[in-house]
């Protein structure tokens, strides 16, 4: 009986449950054995595993996070860590690897299949920086978490006439800060794509408060220079925007609870074209969403691109906040 085994690993993202749910139960349905990764690479090396049954996945479609855990594993980055997680792999008769995870994780699961371990990644990053996919799973939960809490910060900031910054997650990738703050009227949106300076954002704060309105919203990514904590303290004493200034940082609440149904669906898809791929005996391939639809990408494409951002959305917002 064929043996495949799955794995997450990086920073969790809401549905990628539902993506080992699919691997799983599609695997069973195929006739093998399915064997869990526990705690990503680190388990991997360690050789901790457990066999997994259609009840061992119940139950976890709606949960966040990860049922198999997740951890960084300085050893895996060496050629001897990798080998020693190969050699475990293939003394458990497992034929191949199936990665959940984003640029990291992927990263590896590339460098075991140049190693002549059959991988295959599925794509699972709040951050949306994964070349290879249109949107990765966690992204939409991520992205509605974000928009939820910048609804109720402009209730508040409404009722005190003040100019609020927000703070999404995306490490260097702007892309959770800008479609955030389109979807929830920001004036101004920092991205690290994009250079701004404390007259740039000062001026534009000032212009909202000569256009009347009630409160100014600022929505930035975590990996900009003027990033919440600089914009606030290099602010602090500023007296001529014409709001008190205040700034939320969501930091990991974006990762955490129910994935939506997009999510859900998206994991489903995803996890089941990975076996479907293994089926076939494809491997050393990253599985996306491309136009609607889930398709395989090299490895070798896959790390060897940055994903961009499309700057032409960022007019758009430009455009709105007025």
């Amino acid at each position: 009986m064929k043996k495949i085994a799955v794995l997450t690993s990086g920073g969790d993202a809401p549905g990628m449950n539902a993506a080992i749910r699919s691997v799983v139960r599609c695997g069973l349905a195929a006739g093998w054995e399915v064997f869990g990764i526990n705690h990503g690479y680190a388990g991997l090396i360690a050789g901790v595993s457990q066999k997994l049954g259609p009840r061992d996945v119940s139950g976890v479609i709606q949960a966040g996070g990860t049922i198999l855990g997740s951890s960084r594993s300085p050893e895996f980055e060496t050629e001897s860590g990798r080998q020693k997680a190969i050699d475990n792999l293939r003394n458990n008769q497992i034929e191949a690897l199936v990665v959940i995870g984003g640029n990291g994780s992927q990263m590896g699961a590339h460098l075991l299949n140049e190693m002549g371990f059959p991988t295959v990644g599925v794509a699972s990053t709040i951050d949306n920086d994964l070349y290879g996919t249109d949107q990765s799973i966690g992204v939409d939960t991520a992205l509605n978490i974000a928009l939820e809490a910048i609804d109720r910060l402009k209730v508040t900031a409404s009722s005190h006439q003040r100019a609020h910054i927000v703070e999404t997650m995306g490490r260097n990738q702007g892309y959770l800060a800008l479609m955030a703050g389109i979807a929830g009227g920001a004036e101004y949106v920092v991205i690290p794509e994009v250079e701004t300076s404390p007259d740039l954002i000062a001026e534009e704060i000032k212009n909202t408060y000569r256009r009347g309105k009630s409160h100014c919203l600022i929505v930035v990514a975590e990996g900009a220079h003027w990033n919440a904590e600089r914009i606030l303290e290099h602010f602090r004493e500023n007296k001529e925007l014409g709001y008190s200034l205040r700034a939320t940082i969501l930091g990991h609440v974006q990762r955490g609870g129910a994935p939506t149904a997009f999510d859900r669906l998206l994991a489903t898809r995803v996890g089941a074209a990975a076996v479907h791929e293994i089926e076939e005996g494809r491997s050393g391939i990253l599985l996306g969403l491309s136009c609607g639809e889930i398709k395989a990408t090299p490895y070798t494409e896959v790390t060897s691109h940055r994903k961009t951002l499309d700057l032409s959305i960022l007019d758009i917002a430009e455009k709105l906040a007025r």
